[in-house]
């Protein structure tokens, strides 16, 4: 038994996987998972496209490369075992130009040198094979690509930690840390806290919260508002997974794409478009703190100096329906502006560097009993339990080995 406390700021799928990772290391342990919001996964986890990644996209060696490999066996496990849904719809990442083959190539070394399993390249007509409505030059056909539901893959962690003796409590909006010898004195309005080790999962609110702990004030969350259409039923089935391009190495974003969803529907998007607003999901929304925080940084103003046509050109597509589809019939011509209504919007949680650099990696940091995650942006869900274990590995960097190890 561990006689002492932890607590977990924020109840999104990364928290409380990390929650429910203490807890099965060490029983016993006295965990709070503190949630500002009156519901689990009420933001990025919540506000994503279902998709557990295969890994086709990161740098090889990275934390997420080796964490969404890990991430995506333990979730599929973790599915199985409470009944959420897990469907291996498949996807194909397109090249529809020829001018797009170099970054296709590469993509397929990264996916390669990865172990995307079951990973295929397929040649001009193949594709039908597998998408019958989409065209391209070439495709990589990743058939243990699937959809899931995190919110009810979050709902079951918090039961999980519930279950084990852990708590969590909503409505518990950190406003306050400080330390108080060798512990941590969290505040939540006129609540008070007090913890052994703390740590950090907040998505779009980790750079303030890991001020608050200490942290550096970089790099800094620059936030993404991603716009979704659906298809109408008449033509949601003209795809059968998921169809994406061949991404632009320079951003971490991978373009509007095609993806079914557990339901039954058919979304096209996301896109990306600065949002000036970390807590709302209306496309206008503008929060004056939010826009100050974020022209403050100058990170983000060196991030606009590069890459400000690239901005432009997203801005106006979600402003115009018929130029948002246009990138998307590339890759299944027959659906089209009239074929789709504007739906949910999502946002992302992008750290970016004082010099303008867009973070590419997961990013955690630990000093004195504080961990925090500091950028944990897609693959984020689909790793979360690697994740929670290579957090734990931080926060008991000689604790016993893991429940699935031998020692």
């Amino acid at each position: 038994m561990e006689d002492e406390t932890v607590g977990i700021v924020g109840g999104g799928i990364v928290g409380l996987a990390v929650a429910r990772e203490v807890l099965r290391r060490r029983p016993g342990t006295r965990v709070v998972v503190l949630e500002a919001e009156d519901r689990l996964g009420a933001h990025q986890t919540g506000h994503n496209s279902g998709v557990v990644h295969a890994g086709i996209y990161y740098r090889p060696g990275s934390l997420k490369a080796r964490l969404c490999a890990r991430g995506r066996d333990l979730l599929r496990e973790y599915c199985a075992e409470h009944g959420l849904p897990y469907d291996r719809v498949g996807k194909l990442v397109v090249a529809v130009s020829d001018g797009e083959l170099a970054r296709f190539d590469a993509l397929e070394r990264t996916a390669r040198e990865n172990g995307v399993p079951g990973l295929r390249r397929l040649e001009g007509a193949e594709i039908a094979d597998v998408e019958p409505h989409t065209v391209g030059f070439a495709a990589l056909h990743s058939p243990r690509t699937a959809i899931t539901d995190f919110v009810a893959v979050c709902a079951q962690l918090g039961r999980d930690v519930e279950a084990a003796g852990g708590r969590v409590l909503l409505g518990a909006r950190v406003t306050g840390v400080r330390r108080e010898g060798a512990r941590v004195v969290v505040s939540c309005g006129d609540e008070r806290h007090t913890v052994d080790r703390l740590v950090v999962c907040c998505g779009l609110q980790s750079d303030r919260l890991a001020g608050l702990v200490g942290g550096g004030r970089g790099p800094a969350i620059v936030p993404f508002r991603g716009d979704y259409m659906t298809v109408r039923p008449a033509k949601r089935d003209l795809v059968r997974g998921m169809v994406y391009p061949v991404p632009d190495p320079r951003y971490p974003f991978l373009g509007v794409h095609f993806t079914r969803t557990v339901g039954g529907d058919l979304e096209v998007g996301p896109n990306a478009v600065l949002a000036l607003d970390r807590g709302s999901y209306r496309r206008l929304a503008v929060s004056p703190r939010d826009t100050a925080a974020v022209l403050a940084w100058p990170g983000f103003w060196r991030m606009a100096a590069r890459h400000w046509r690239t901005g432009v050109r997203e801005l106006y597509g979600s402003a115009v329906t018929s130029a948002y589809m246009a990138a998307a019939q590339r890759y299944v011509p027959a659906i089209g502006t009239a074929d789709v209504v504007r739906g949910r919007t999502g946002l992302r949680a992008q750290a970016v560097e004082r010099d303008g650099t867009l973070v590419d990696d997961f990013v955690i940091e630990t000093s004195d009993g504080v961990t925090s995650v500091r950028n944990a942006p897609s693959p984020a869900a689909t790793s979360s339990l690697a994740i929670a274990e290579h957090v734990v590995d931080h926060v008991y960097p000689v604790s016993r080995p893991r429940p699935d190890q031998r020692c």
